[in-house]
Order: C-alpha cells, then sequence, then structure tokens
C-alpha cells in the first residue's frame, strides 16, 4: 500500500551563520493516518529508520529533532496585550513582556498547548500598524498575536514515538509554517499571500499577512486519495494506481491511447484503459479539493489581503495542469507552484515540493522564523537573537507525501468553476462522508 513517509533531514550551523544539509533520511510511515499518529510503535520505527539514513549519509550522532506536526491537531486564535514602559524605551525585554501578556490572555481549551505566539500587529501609544517597535520611544506598547496550539495527547503521542527512536523533540513547528519559511520570497510576504501545502494524505492551509502567519486551515485530502480513486475507478491494485499517477497522471490530457492494468482480486488477469479516463479520474478529485481550498481561503476573512496570491507547493502540485487549474477556481488570482529555496547542500532529490516542510525545518533551525515569535518552548526567538552554532541539527517531519519517483504528471479547465465553487457552500472542509459519496458518483458518470 502506498505510504506517506518521514523524511529527517541534518544541517550544520557554521560560526557565520550559514547552514549547511550535511545528510537525510526518507523512510515510508507507518502508524500514520491523515497526519495523525495512530500507532506509536510503528511510527517510532519510521523515524528511527530515516534517521539511521541520515545518520549514515552525514557520519554523525543526533541527540535532538525539530519536528513538524500537521494541521491536523491545531487549532488557533487571536490574542492581544498591553503593557507601559515607564521609561518609554522599547526593547526586547518590552515586546517580551507585550507578547507574554498577549499569550496569558488567550483563551485556550484545557486540552490544548501553545505552539506558536505569532504577533501581526504592534501598537505604540496611538500609533497602528508599527512594523517593528524595537528601540522606539513610547509610554505604552500593545500586540496583536495569532496563537496556534495543538492538542496535548497528540503531542505527548508524538513525542512518545519521536523518543522511542532514541532522540528528544527541540522544537514543534506547524508544518504549514515551515513551507512557507521555505518558499515565500520578500514580495510574498509584503503584499500578503496564501500557502497550501498539498501532501501526500492532508492539504495544510496558511495566509500570511502584514507581518505574520494570520490564518491557518487543515484539509484531510491529499495525492493518496488520487491514487485510492484509481483504484477503485479503474478496478487495480493500490500499487499499480499509483503507478499510473506517476506516469500518466495530467490534468488535461485528451489522449486515447491505452494502458494495461492488473485487475484487483484476479491475479494474473489485465485489462486496457484509456489515458483520457485516468485523466478524467485525477480532475475529479483535485478539482473538488481545489474548490473547498478555495471555499475554506473565502470563508477566511482574509482574502482579499492576500495580494501575491496562492503559492502551492507539496508532492501533489507536480500534476500536470493544476496551476492552470488552480487558477481558474481561484477566482484567477495569481498562483505559484513553489519549490524549497536553494541552500548549501541540498540534494537534488530535495529540490521538490515535496520537501517544502522539511527544508523550512532546517530554516526555522537556523534562525529564520516570523521576527518575534515565542515557540513551543515558551522561548522568545527573534530577529537579532544570537543563535549559538549547532555543530550538528537534524529535522523531521511528520506529514509527508508518498514516496514517488520521477514527475507526476496536467485536464481541460472548467469554465464554470466559479458556479461550482458556490454549489460546494456546505461541504465541510474535512472529507465527510457526503463528499465522498458526491465524488463518487461524479467518478461512475465518467464510465
Amino acid at each position: 500500500m502506498v505510504q506517506p513517509r518521514f523524511a529527517l533531514l541534518s544541517l550544520k550551523k557554521n560560526d557565520d551563520g550559514d547552514i549547511k544539509i550535511l545528510g537525510a533520511g526518507i523512510a515510508k510511515s507507518q502508524g500514520l493516518k491523515k497526519g495523525i499518529i495512530t500507532n506509536i510503535d510503528l511510527a517510532s520505527k519510521s523515524i528511527r529508520n530515516a534517521l539511521n539514513d541520515a545518520k549514515r549519509v552525514a557520519g554523525t550522532q543526533y541527540e535532538r529533532v525539530i519536528v513538524s506536526i500537521s494541521g491536523a491537531y491545531t487549532k488557533s486564535v487571536d490574542s492581544s496585550g498591553i503593557v507601559n514602559i515607564p521609561n518609554r524605551d522599547i526593547g526586547i525585554k518590552e515586546i517580551n513582556r507585550a507578547m507574554q501578556m498577549a499569550d496569558h490572555n488567550a483563551n485556550i481549551p484545557n486540552e490544548y498547548e501553545k505552539l506558536h505566539v505569532l504577533p501581526y500587529n504592534f501598537k505604540v501609544d496611538d500609533q497602528e500598524f508599527i512594523e517593528d517597535p524595537l528601540g522606539m520611544n513610547g509610554a505604552r506598547l500593545e500586540v496583536q498575536v495569532h496563537i496556534i496550539t495543538a492538542q496535548k495527547s497528540s503531542l505527548s503521542n508524538l513525542r512518545k514515538a519521536v523518543k522511542s527512536a532514541g532522540v528528544e523533540i527541540d522544537n514543534i513547528v506547524l508544518n504549514c509554517y515551515a513551507s512557507a519559511i521555505a518558499v515565500l520570497n520578500h514580495d510574498e510576504r509584503e503584499l500578503g499571500v496564501a500557502v497550501i501545502d498539498m501532501g501526500g494524505a492532508t492539504c495544510n492551509v496558511m495566509i500570511h499577512a502584514g507581518n505574520s502567519m494570520r490564518f491557518n486551515d487543515y484539509l484531510g485530502v491529499g495525492s493518496l486519495n488520487i491514487t485510492n480513486d484509481l483504484s477503485t475507478a479503474l478496478h487495480t491494485p493500490l500499487g499499480a494506481a499509483e503507478e499510473i499517477k506517476i506516469n500518466y497522471g495530467s490534468l488535461k490530457s485528451n489522449s486515447s491511447e491505452l494502458i494495461e492494468l492488473p485487475v484487483i482480486g484476479d491475479d494474473g488477469s489485465t485489462h486496457e484503459v484509456s489515458l483520457n479516463i485516468v485523466s478524467n479520474v485525477i480532475y475529479v478529485r483535485v478539482e473538488e479539493t481545489l474548490m473547498i481550498l478555495a471555499k475554506t481561503l473565502e470563508d477566511s476573512s482574509f482574502k482579499e489581503q492576500i495580494g501575491a496570491g496562492v503559492v502551492l507547493t507539496g508532492g501533489m502540485t507536480k500534476l500536470d495542469g493544476i496551476r492552470e487549474l488552480a487558477s481558474a477556481i481561484f477566482d484567477n488570482v495569481p498562483i505559484r507552484i513553489a519549490k524549497p529555496r536553494e541552500m548549501d547542500g541540498l540534494f537534488e532529490t530535495l529540490r521538490d515540493p515535496s520537501y517544502s516542510t522539511a527544508i523550512g525545518l532546517v530554516l526555522y533551525g537556523g534562525g529564520h522564523f516570523t521576527p518575534y515569535e515565542i515557540d513551543s518552548n515558551k522561548k522568545l526567538r527573534y530577529k537579532d537573537e544570537t543563535i549559538e552554532p549547532t555543530r550538528h541539527h537534524q529535522e523531521t517531519f511528520d506529514d509527508g507525501d508518498e514516496t514517488e519517483e520521477g514527475d507526476i504528471g496536467t485536464a481541460p479547465q472548467a469554465d464554470n468553476a466559479k458556479e461550482k465553487l458556490k454549489d460546494l457552500a456546505n461541504i465541510q472542509e474535512e472529507e465527510s462522508e457526503g463528499f465522498g459519496s458526491k465524488l463518487w458518483n461524479r467518478l461512475t458518470q465518467l464510465f
């Protein structure tokens, strides 16, 4: 069966601040479903396998890791805090006090704990929209923050799985936040942008507006669902369906060429299917997924603040034609398909949208993050912070794409995408029974 994967990268941060990737380990994951750990022992074995691969490549031992967590575990809230500045000079301590006050004022359920406290607006006295209050003069400092929280039980399971693999967690990062660190450029951050990481089992969404993340969400659908659709619709085993997706996965193929496929449950038997049918099956799933994601952005109340449009990353974005379809569905806003940024030691395999989260974790570990942040260790991280050079550090992520080799392949754009989007107003953002039934009805109409 096709599996999502754990990817682990080791890094070295030199005295001059430069980051270099030393090694990588990739292992098919077990004990994980739609970004949620379902079996600690199996998940731990997968992490250990990736860890051992990275050790062999880098030739060093590791004790602590930075891990990502899927949006499936999380909820977010906004909060604010105000502090007086007796000496009128705003320094790091004053910014920390204001952020801690906003943290304290937040209404967080008992079963959740904070991962990120991210400031998106500072106010000095009566002056709003201060980009950075450091060094300013004022009697009062106010901050508005976006807080990412995660289920305590899920975090406990994650920590247990990692510890059983022989390492300790150094920090926990929301995966779409890590992906944004890896793929966004300066203009996109300035203008406001939505980042959607379309992975193997999930799609994770975040909106960056102002100085920070303002919104995040999660959809339990990914490219594994395409594999399952192909298997079901074409009556072929999952392994064969995965190969079809990788080798013929186009959204715009009109080819009548026939391919021979094994028949599920009938060893030795085969049948022929046209590539046009394959393309249609894939198109149905991708179109539905993009429509739900577009509805998520519509409902976020931040769509008017994404002047730079939508940045798509993750393994599912390797489908030929997904950018054109997304442009039609997202109301013709700018669409960019993004790979992780270049860095020293980046292997060719890692120059791929599938590894945006992993590369983002490397950069996060090296000091790239929102200018001010209270992290999962309740520590203030800030832009000019002196981060002690770490000889070796490795990052792993827990919600990746399926292990695919090569490009996966693009179907006619839907001229009536806007009308279809309106019809989805009541669709829930998680893959409910109603969504599955509706999708199946569309698939059966292809035959």
